[in-house]
C-alpha cells in the first residue's frame, strides 16, 4: 500500500517504526452496498478497518433467525477473528453503503508478532483497545435483544 494510511482510530498513537511494519501488509478493499464481506463460519482470513462506509454485523445462532449486533462506521475494526487465533469468522458482515476499507491478513499479523514481538505486542494490545469498547457494546445489545418481549 503506497498511498498514506487512512486517518482512522487504529493508527492513531502507534509509532513510526510500528506503522512502517503495518504497512506494507496492507491492502485495499472495496465493495458495494448490500454485500456480504464473509459469512459466519467461513475461514477467518483478514482483519479489516474501515475507512469509509458503515457495515452490520450480524449474528446467527443454531436455531433463530440472524440478528444484528451492532452496526460500523468509518474508523471500526472488524474481522478480528483472523488475528485471535479462531479458525473461523464467528458472525457475517454486510455491507450498508459502499465500503472503502484497508485489510491485512490474520497470519502476516501473527507473523509480524513473532518477528518483532515487542512491536507485536504494542499492536496488539492497540487492536484490543479498539475493539473491546465494541465487545461491550455488542453484549448489551445482545442482552438487551434477549429481555425484550417476543412480538405477539
Amino acid at each position: 500500500m503506497s498511498e498514506p494510511l487512512p486517518n482512522i482510530p487504529f493508527f492513531q498513537n502507534l509509532e513510526e517504526a510500528q506503522i512502517a511494519l503495518l504497512k506494507p501488509l496492507l491492502e485495499n478493499f472495496t465493495c458495494p452496498a448490500d454485500t456480504m464481506i464473509f459469512e459466519q463460519g467461513e475461514p477467518a482470513s483478514y482483519l479489516y478497518l474501515l475507512v469509509r462506509g458503515s457495515i452490520a454485523i450480524r449474528y446467527k445462532p443454531y436455531d433463530t433467525p440472524a440478528i444484528t449486533l451492532t452496526r460500523l462506521r468509518s474508523g471500526d475494526v472488524f474481522g478480528w477473528s483472523a488475528v485471535i487465533g479462531s479458525t473461523y469468522y464467528t458472525s457475517s458482515t454486510i455491507s450498508e453503503t459502499d465500503v472503502n476499507a484497508v485489510r491485512i491478513r490474520g497470519i502476516f499479523l501473527q507473523a509480524l508478532c513473532r518477528e518483532y514481538p515487542e512491536d507485536g505486542r504494542i499492536i496488539m494490545n492497540h487492536l484490543a483497545n479498539v475493539v473491546s469498547a465494541r465487545w461491550k457494546n455488542a453484549r448489551s445489545q445482545v442482552q438487551s435483544l434477549l429481555n425484550s418481549d417476543p412480538p405477539v
